[in-house]
């Protein structure tokens, strides 16, 4: 079992920028790919990004791209998304998710194991 625990969200304005933490436990190593998925109300779960094994590989959402930027620190069993140019479009839970199995490349989508809890993100127009 892993879990996850996300942190780092909040409410920002338009254009402005938010990083996301994500620590995992439990039955840990590297070999793992992580990512983050959001969901906004009313509207099903999506994929956001990913980050291979050890960092091999990163992947994004056409939507996210130039904007978000996925990392991990394997040494603290921690991932991160960093948000930048925030659009109130952007506004959704996120949630952390590892253990990923690639369902498309194109575009990239995951189905996740494990996830997270959680965290909201609100960007205000």
């Amino acid at each position: 079992q892993v879990y996850l625990v996300e942190s780092g969200g909040g409410l920002v304005q338009t254009g402005g920028s938010l990083r996301l933490s994500c620590t995992a436990s439990g039955r840990t190593s590297n070999n793992y790919a992580m990512g983050w998925f959001r969901q906004a109300p009313g509207r099903e779960r999506e994929f956001v990004a990913a980050m291979g094994l050890s960092g091999s590989a990163t992947y994004y959402a056409p939507f996210v791209k130039g904007r978000f930027t996925i990392s991990r620190e394997d040494d603290k069993n921690t991932e991160y998304l960093q948000m930048n140019s925030l659009k109130p479009e952007d506004t959704a839970i996120y949630y952390c998710a590892s253990h990923l199995t690639i369902l498309s490349l194109s575009p990239p989508n995951f189905r996740p194991t494990y996830w997270g809890q959680g965290t909201q993100v609100t960007v205000s127009s």
